[in-house]
């Protein structure tokens, strides 16, 4: 009988392919909570976070079963990056209302990776109550801009691996990130909410 728990996520995948059931159980079973956990958090309503959770499982199951999937060393982010995926499909038609976007003259990706990281290192945020009036505010930016601040302080991920999960550059994800920092500065000011935000 095989030890399931002393698997990496990567080894059970890869049972699985071979024809192992139940090392899918176990993989889903890791890592079921965290992904629930993000989907949620990106579409604010359970029975919508249910459906994304079921159908990134169902495309999981599709692409082992085809083979689509290659033991890179970070199951936990290729699965995050299908429910990416699927979220981002769901948005692709809405439209965010008086959101700061890029233009010719002011898109942040014509800068380089090294400054904007300096910029984003002054970006801390300074405590818990700061961190809760951030989630207030984090529920009215648009998608990817949730989803890349959530990702960077709340799943402490760097943005190398925001980039990877969510199949973009580092650029655009710092970039993300800084118009997401814009936004949520406007509407403390709006709200007259107290951010030691420094952009």
């Amino acid at each position: 009988m095989k030890n399931y728990a002393s698997l990496t996520d990567e080894a059970l995948a890869l049972l699985y392919i071979d024809g192992d059931d139940k090392a899918f159980d176990e993989v889903l079973a890791r890592n079921q909570q965290k992904l629930f956990t993000y989907i949620l958090f990106m579409v604010h309503d359970p029975d919508i976070a249910n459906d994304v959770f079921q159908e990134t499982f169902i495309k999981v199951i599709t692409n082992l079963q085809e083979g689509k999937y290659t033991n890179s060393g970070k199951f936990s982010f290729w699965l995050t990056r299908i429910a990416h995926n699927i979220i981002m499909d769901s948005y692709r038609h809405q439209q965010a209302h008086h959101i700061v976007k890029p233009t010719e003259d002011n898109d942040l990706n014509k800068l380089r990776s090294e400054e904007l990281m300096d910029i984003n290192r002054e970006n801390e945020f300074v405590n818990t109550q700061i961190m809760d009036d951030v989630r207030h505010l984090m529920d009215a930016l648009p998608a990817p801009q949730r989803e890349v601040v959530y990702m960077r302080y709340f799943q402490d991920l760097s943005f190398k691996e925001i980039a990877e999960t969510t199949g973009v550059s580092i650029n655009t994800s710092l970039g993300r990130m800084r118009y997401a920092l814009i936004n949520m500065r406007r509407m403390a000011k709006q709200h007259n909410i107290q951010l030691s935000l420094e952009l």
